[in-house]
């Protein structure tokens, strides 16, 4: 569909933000003429004295919240047509205010800073700073990395272009790539993934070779992008003092480079159970080896997955229970009534799904609905946490406290999908039905433990070598990919001659060193989920103040408080341990 054909009732209400596109332009205008100018005024009046100091985070909290607003919108509206001249015109006029924005408030940290350790310790644990008290406790952590104001400066007005990357990869493969169809049907990111559970190995294999050529007609234009997103990470870690950009990366959210290392290193011991399960796959195919083509194709058939939206809707409401009537209600009616979602596909529309929104906005979602995928309505569920993980956050912390990291949402947003299988499985009429579900928990705890760690070790790997002075060319991308796709896939498994253009296809490297967190996520997901499902009301208590605790602590401690300890390899091996117990129960059935 095009946009404009979209009903209504199916789109996410943006007015709750802007009434329209010309109150977005009339904030836009006020925002030059008002807060770019006073970020100025601060300038050598914050380090003066305490009232100066609180004013001034006062100004900022203001000055951000209209910023926040102004952002969302535009990213939203962007991401729901990118094709819109509109919504372009949009997104490059408020990342332009933006980048000007924090030129602007270059000296801020840096003049922070050169107060005294004593006398910032002082402000830390007056309770006139309670709010701000864990902002200046992270800032002065950050010390050695912060630069000088006119260094800073000169960073701040690259930041638009150093992220164009992204922006690049986005246009490409969203707009300007057009993969044709299949049996009259459009093939797209998004309905790629249905193409590939088709059951007729002919159209898998067409959907997977039209899709490549694309990518492979376009593959020295993608690589030099991945290559520009990397050495835009590198410059960014060197000029702020840090060893690497893995070290950059996790440092922000206090998490030792041990976790990374530890997920890869105990995912590796669990691998020769993931290739026990692509060896049960080929021989339920009837195949002596399958190709990668093949992996996502259910291996029961004859059940119906097919669900409308308001059929997702029911499920869901019956899966969450075990979180509270509180938590029930809010999310219902925010997929639902108060508009939360924008459901569909229409063209021009970004691919996938994300949850979005800002301190005083819904927390917004983004799908791309297909009523004959079970998978969507795990996404839904998944996007439903991550919304309610910002909906508590907000609720319960001040606009500074209430910003969690990544690390923290990517275990609500999997927690829920935890929750959706066992109410699944639990309903599950025979072993057919039951079967099929299993085999889809399999296959999402493969997509999210096993192959999110392989991306992962992907990325720290072209990072390492660019680090080194290394060349990474399009021929050292694809054999390094190569290497990994062998190693995760074992010998059960063909690769296509343009398999490896896959490092060159997930949007999430060009936001490194992110995909691991979906692998430690759903490690403490499972964990947290199974707790909570026991029924033990402690249990559940501790997942809501998880959630209610926003970004007042460092995440490993946040999860700890909530009853996992990500420092240890014990959640790994256990989430192992429990994609190793649903390959034996899936096994038992089909025989």
């Amino acid at each position: 569909m095009k946009r404009s054909e979209v009903h209504l009732k199916d789109t996410w209400d943006l007015t709750k933000i802007f009434a329209t596109d010309k109150a977005f332009y009339a904030a836009l205008e006020k925002f030059k003429n008002e807060e770019i100018v006073e970020a100025e005024k601060w300038k050598g009046l914050l380090a003066k004295n305490k009232e100066n100091l609180l004013k001034g985070f006062e100004w900022m909290k203001n000055s951000n919240l209209k910023l926040e607003s102004l952002f969302g919108y535009a990213q939203l509206k962007s991401s729901e047509d990118s094709s819109n001249v509109e919504n372009q015109k949009m997104i490059s006029q408020i990342s332009s205010i933006y980048a000007i924005y924090l030129s602007q408030l270059a000296y801020w940290d840096t003049e922070i800073l050169s107060i005294e350790n004593q006398l910032l310790e002082k402000y830390i644990s007056d309770p006139d700073f309670t709010d701000i008290s864990v902002t200046l406790s992270r800032l002065k952590r950050q010390k050695e990395h912060i630069l000088s104001e006119k260094e800073e400066k000169i960073l701040a007005a690259q930041m638009e272009v150093g992220g164009k990357a992204s922006k690049i990869f986005s246009d490409l493969t969203n707009v300007d790539f057009k993969f044709g169809e299949i049996n009259g049907k459009p093939l797209t990111q998004s309905t790629f993934g249905i193409f590939l559970k088709d059951k007729d190995e002919n159209i898998r294999k067409q959907a997977y070779d039209q899709l490549y050529k694309i990518y492979a007609d376009h593959k020295f234009t993608l690589s030099n992008v991945y290559e520009t997103s990397i050495r835009q990470d590198i410059f960014s870690s060197t000029v702020r003092g840090y060893k690497s950009t893995r070290g950059r990366k996790l440092f922000s959210d206090n998490v030792d480079e041990e976790v990374y290392d530890n997920l890869i290193k105990e995912v590796h011991k669990g691998l020769p159970i993931l290739h026990r399960y692509y060896k049960l796959r080929a021989r339920l195919m009837g195949k002596d080896k399958i190709h990668h083509y093949d992996v996502y194709t259910s291996l029961v058939d004859g059940y119906e997955a097919h669900h409308s939206y308001e059929e997702a809707i029911d499920l869901i409401s019956n899966a969450i229970k075990p979180l509270g009537e509180g938590y029930r209600t809010t999310l219902i009616n925010g997929l639902t009534t108060e508009r939360w979602v924008d459901k569909y596909e229409n063209d021009g529309k970004k691919s996938g799904a994300f949850s979005s929104g800002t301190y005083t906005s819904n927390p917004y979602i983004l799908l791309n609905y297909n009523e004959e995928s079970l998978r969507d309505i795990f996404t839904l569920i998944h996007e439903g946490g991550h919304s309610m993980h910002s909906h508590y956050s907000n609720l319960n912390n001040n606009y500074f406290n209430a910003d969690y990291t990544i690390f923290e949402a990517e275990v609500a947003s999997t927690f829920n999908e935890q929750l959706l299988a066992a109410y699944l499985l639990k309903k599950s009429k025979d072993d057919k039905e039951k079967a099929y579900i299993l085999g889809k928990q399999i296959d999402d705890v493969l997509a999210t433990l096993f192959r999110q760690t392989m991306f992962a070790e992907y990325e720290h790997t072209m990072h390492v070598l660019a680090e080194e002075g290394k060349p990474i060319t399009l021929d050292i991308m694809r054999g390094e990919y190569k290497k990994l796709l062998e190693l995760y896939f074992g010998d059960d498994v063909i690769l296509e001659e343009n398999s490896d253009l896959e490092g060159l296809r997930i949007p999430h490297f060009y936001s490194s060193y992110y995909v691991y967190k979906y692998a430690t996520g759903i490690s403490a997901a499972i964990a947290l989920s199974r707790k909570v499902l026991n029924g033990n009301e402690d249990d559940l208590k501790e997942y809501m103040s998880f959630l209610k605790s926003g970004g007042s602590k460092f995440p490993i401690d946040t999860l700890k408080m909530a009853g996992v300890d990500m420092r240890s390899p014990q959640p790994i091996d256990n989430a192992i341990k429990h994609f190793e117990n649903m390959l034996n129960e899936f096994e038992s059935i089909v025989g």
